[in-house]
């Protein structure tokens, strides 16, 4: 359902590479035999990451932490099975900024510098094209998703029913809670809406992609997302790839949230070479602001950390964002730059960010790699530096199993 290289809301998580290997099920004959065939899977991370800020009298932070995933399931009897996963991140504090003195970085294993939690334990059952899971899981949709880019990922309480036949896929559920880097590692698992949140959507892709979702996110909003791409195959190795995107979100209980946006994509493929452009565009709602969802937001100018969501509120707002990748053998390389603007709010202040993202991997087995990620933000509306001017640097060590 996502496009290949340069969707640039995916661009840290393609330099981490996958949450963890997806192990086929096995399927057997006995209730024995789901412990028997039992698969486990994970990855391990070590990770520095720092931010440093231009802001007068603002404290660089810095984090050097370990940790990652580990899952058990079960195999497959008469559809049902079983899985449990924990998530740790656990900083090394020889190498990590003093908490006391506000130096260290708790995006990475929480502001306590440790973070452990089982972040998935579900009972799953399948019927031929149909699946039903419930307890905590990995979600990636529009407005849900894992937003692999740091050590823990997003994962949810839920319960989950999906049909899926060829290219056709049908889901519908309710979201409880939520944790993991987005839901913010100080307070674990969050409620995902004051009431949960209900959701259906339906995709479908092959050269056309199309998808369609409605949430009804409690005391929040209600939202509709519809995106549309067509792929086009040029010549061998030749792709070019063309793409738009709507989120319409109506107010809930005076709280503040409703937004019109759309959004075009194109993108053009070469071989290993990658080129794209992503556009944004949030229509002003007096006193009102956008929301993209639990993760990292499903608009095509989404960056590492900036999202139109930054500034649209009470505003009309508009974001370009150009983007480059190269691969070679085992080495990838990734550059994207964005240009986030926002005309004046009901007190007349403007907004203009840039952003410019640069990533280079490498790959040295089928599963290690080897990440570094640099990020530098500008705010150009401002003639003094501001909490939006800094640099923020990631290098990611990780091993999948």
């Amino acid at each position: 359902m996502m496009n290949r290289v340069l969707k640039v809301s995916l661009l840290a998580s393609l330099l981490i590479g996958t949450v963890y290997a997806q192990e086929k099920l096995a399927t057997v004959e006995s209730f024995n035999g789901m412990f028997l065939e039992a698969k486990s899977s994970g990855n391990l991370r070590a990770v520095y990451a720092d931010y440093a800020y231009k802001e007068s009298g603002a404290v660089d932070t810095f984090t050097t932490a370990v940790g990652g995933q580990l899952k058990y399931e079960l195999a497959s009897y008469k559809g049902f099975n079983a899985g449990i996963a924990f998530s740790t991140a656990q900083d090394l504090s020889f190498a990590t900024g003093d908490s006391q003195t506000s130096k260290n970085n708790d995006e990475i294993s929480s502001a306590a510098g440790n973070y452990t939690q089982l972040s998935e334990a579900y009972i799953n059952y399948v019927s031929g094209a149909f699946n039903f899971r419930a307890g905590r899981q990995l979600i990636d949709t529009p407005l849900a998703d894992s937003d692999d880019i740091r050590i823990v990922l997003n994962t949810f309480e839920a319960y989950i029913a999906t049909y899926e036949v060829e290219n056709l896929t049908v889901m519908a559920g309710n979201l409880q809670t939520w944790q993991g880097t987005d839901a913010g590692l100080d307070d674990a698992w969050v409620n995902a809406g004051e009431k949960g949140t209900w959701f259906a959507g339906v995709a479908y892709g092959e050269e056309i992609n199309l998808q369609l979702w409605y949430y009804n996110i409690a005391q929040l909003t209600n939202a509709i997302y519809a995106e549309a791409g067509y792929t086009i195959g040029m010549a061998e190795g030749i792709e070019l790839s063309l793409n738009a995107q709507y989120l319409n979100e109506t107010e809930l209980e005076l709280s503040g949230t409703e937004a019109n946006i759309y959004g075009a994509l194109v993108e053009f493929f070469l071989g290993d070479l990658g080129v794209s452009i992503a556009y944004n565009q949030a229509d002003k709602k007096s006193g009102k602001a956008s929301f993209s969802g639990f993760g990292g937001g499903t608009m095509f100018t989404s960056m590492d950390t900036m999202i139109i969501d930054e500034i649209a509120n009470d505003r009309d707002a508009r974001a370009i964002v150009g983007g480059l990748s190269y691969a070679f053998d085992t080495l990838g390389f990734v550059y994207a730059y964005g240009n986030f603007v926002g005309d004046a709010d009901g007190s007349g202040n403007k907004a203009n960010i840039v952003e410019q993202d640069v990533g280079v991997e490498f790959t040295a087995s089928e599963n290690l790699l080897f990440s570094l990620f640099y990020v530098m933000q500008e705010d150009k509306e401002s003639s003094v530096k501001t909490g939006n001017d800094w640099n923020r640097l990631q290098a990611m060590l990780n091993y999948n199993f």
